[in-house]
């Protein structure tokens, strides 16, 4: 009897040591993710960024210097006219007004090792230099960024959004292909409790509800600002109380380029510089010969009134315009294009166009990367962050090469 009391003695008091030894091991363990979150978070924010490059030389990471002004909303934008810039407010400014909506908070514990996926809207040159350059971050950071493409097909853009939740990164980047469709794709993933930064293209404005933030080019405020100089050259040219011709060869409809790229300067100009005018604007696509059949009827049309094209891509598009005029003999007529590709840059040096505006590809795709990992370190993320609007002359282009795509 006393043995057997003895061994019961025995048993309680190992399993209380076993007890007790797991107990400072879960612990231990405790301690040491909590310092090693601490150590993540120091390693974190101690990454320097700003001294990467893109392929092109020009700094990889830029923001816009000074803020945009923006101006309050009007109770109706679109019931003012076309030609009103504050028409299209909900467009140009989207993000501004956005009623944040179960936007998760951030862990602070460091951007080293975070899992994210990339969604973009389709295979170009441009999405390899935007891919290339949010690699560039994710490696200064090491996170595990996937990046995945739906080749412009919406239906398969929501498929790889349903993919992408099921995986449960620690982020989703998204550049959505279609804005109408924007609210439900990043209300989707917003209800998952996935965090999500838009980018790129501007979505409707209540996606941005669900969003942490939208990253990309000022597209409004650099076409604004690209008119203005097209502007000052078609005046000194033709004078400016002479009525000038201009017309507007378009992005794909239904994005926020489309908008941009047309109504941007066209309600600048209505305001800037009334005595040009518009003449037509059509969307070929981004295919050269297509646009070059564009212009090449618009030169028969509308002959020697035609002063002035404005693209909305300088490559293709850029192409077809240049071959048009050059089969046309002329020489006359003022072209700008958003940019820069090598295409473009090419055309500027060689005289073709006039101007382009430095749009980073490199640059879209680290900022958004760069702002999931200020995030994750716990910055404050303001909710619209433009890259920086420039304008590429024939005497700065050489400043540009090796272009970016």
């Amino acid at each position: 009897m006393v043995k057997k009391t003895l061994l019961a003695a025995v048993l309680v008091m190992l399993c209380s040591a076993l007890l007790f030894a797991a107990g400072s091991q879960e612990a231990d363990s405790s301690g040491a993710n909590s310092g090693a979150a601490g150590s993540n978070l120091e390693k974190s924010l101690a990454v320097d960024t700003s001294v990467l490059k893109a392929a092109d030389g020009q700094p990889l990471i830029l923001l816009q210097e000074e803020q945009r002004a923006v101006p309050a909303r009007p109770a109706d934008p679109e019931a003012l006219p076309e030609e009103d810039p504050l028409h299209w407010w909900d467009i140009e400014f989207a993000g501004w007004n956005a009623k944040k909506t179960n936007i998760p908070e951030s862990p602070k514990n460091g951007a080293i090792g975070k899992r994210v996926v990339m969604i973009v809207h389709g295979d170009h040159p441009w999405t390899t230099a935007c891919t290339r350059g949010a690699q560039k971050i994710a490696d200064a950071y090491n996170i595990d960024l996937k990046v995945l493409s739906p080749n412009w097909d919406l239906a398969m853009q929501n498929q790889m959004i349903d993919q992408s939740i099921n995986e449960r990164p620690d982020m989703i980047l998204l550049i959505p292909l279609d804005a109408k469709t924007s609210p439900q794709q990043a209300r989707k993933i917003n209800k998952a409790g996935i965090p999500l930064i838009l980018f790129n293209t501007l979505p409707s404005d209540t996606a941005l509800d669900y969003a942490i933030a939208w990253t990309g080019p000022d597209d409004f405020g650099q076409l604004r600002m690209m008119s203005r100089v097209w502007a000052d050259k078609l005046n000194s040219l033709y004078g400016k109380d002479e009525k000038i011709g201009v017309a507007y060869v378009q992005h794909a409809p239904g994005g926020s380029p489309y908008f941009a790229r047309t109504w941007g300067p066209i309600s600048e100009l209505a305001t800037y510089s009334p005595n040009i005018y518009t003449l037509d604007m059509q969307a070929p696509g981004f295919e050269a010969d297509k646009t070059m059949q564009v212009v090449s009827d618009w030169l028969t049309r509308f002959g020697d009134e035609l002063k002035g094209i404005c693209a909305s891509d300088d490559s293709a598009q850029a192409l077809g315009i240049t071959e048009a005029l050059k089969k046309a003999g002329r020489e006359d007529v003022v072209v700008i294009a958003p940019g820069p590709s090598k295409v473009g840059l090419d055309l500027c040096r060689e005289g073709d166009l006039y101007i382009l505006c430095y749009q980073t590809a490199e640059g879209d795709g680290a900022l958004a990367v760069q702002t999931a990992a200020d995030w994750f370190n716990g910055k404050d993320i303001p909710p619209v962050r433009y890259l920086p609007k420039k304008i590429i002359t024939q005497d700065t282009v050489n400043e540009y090469y090796p272009s970016q795509w």
